[in-house]
């Protein structure tokens, strides 16, 4: 069986997957690696930042499908993983990009010729995280399914999936290399680098703290905060519908406390 056919075979048994998707799996077969280690990342970024809370984001029964689970409940649980796992794909894209793992992709080009910032001139050299990719990526093929349902939800799911891609490079930074006599710095050259993914983790973690609750507006396009004395979200923020469950609580339908009815991320 050729490439071709190897790659078709193995995107059609991935569960969850929506036509789009199935079509990106197809045209990327090597990116699928790269959003299993994605996967790995938020996940792991998940428990850490909910290791002292009664939910500690071990309810995403990793494995079951490619992108693990997320909560049904529209709170702010639910918006917390969707941006975590929007920001984890971007950023494992990302990074395939500048290690050549990637047929579609590479160093971001952008970034050639001179320039300059507030220490003077430099030169761009190295490689790029080619973040710009990493994010269309990520936006083709996470919101895919969201984009099959126009209902609150989906919305929902959209805004706080941008929210964790926005996240990731607001933390894209500058680095540099100095050359000349005994470290002179008569000429540099510099790259963006993705930052340490905790760093977004941390960041999402203060907007789920401090999440916004919205209601639909009345034409159905978009939201309106829930309470007026709250300020409305910006795109950086993450918002929810309904409030969070008590965690303490038996779901008796799942059979275990702490944990509430989960479904297919895609």
């Amino acid at each position: 069986m050729g490439a071709v056919g190897s790659s078709r075979v193995m995107c059609d048994n991935v569960p969850g997957l929506v036509s789009r998707q199935r079509q990106l799996c197809r045209r990327h077969p090597e990116a699928m690696l790269s959003i299993g280690r994605g996967v790995a990342a938020w996940t792991a970024e998940c428990q850490h930042q909910f290791r002292r809370h009664r939910w500690d984001c071990n309810a995403l029964e990793r494995g079951q499908r490619l992108l693990g689970r997320v909560l049904l409940r529209s709170s702010r649980e639910s918006a917390f993983v969707h941006a975590i796992s929007s920001a984890g794909v971007v950023f494992a894209i990302t990074r395939a990009c500048s290690q050549g793992e990637l047929k579609s992709c590479s160093c971001d080009p952008k970034k050639k010729g001179s320039a300059k910032d507030n220490k003077g001139h430099f030169d761009w050299g190295g490689c790029s995280d080619n973040i710009d990719y990493g994010i269309k990526f990520a936006r083709a093929f996470v919101d895919a399914k969201e984009r099959k349902g126009k209902d609150a939800r989906a919305l929902m799911n959209l805004h706080n999936n941008r929210a964790g891609r926005k996240a990731v490079k607001r933390f894209l930074k500058q680095e540099c290399k100095c050359h000349g006599v005994s470290g002179s710095c008569t000429l540099r050259t510099c790259w963006l680098a993705m930052a340490d993914f905790r760093k977004t983790g941390d960041y999402l973690w203060k907007k789920y703290n401090g999440a916004i609750q919205v209601v639909m507006n009345q034409d159905g396009t978009g939201f309106t905060v829930a309470n007026k004395k709250f300020k409305k979200p910006t795109k950086n923020d993450l918002v929810y519908f309904e409030s969070s469950p008590d965690y303490c609580i038996r779901d008796r339908d799942v059979g275990k406390p702490l944990l509430l009815h989960v479904n297919a991320f895609i």
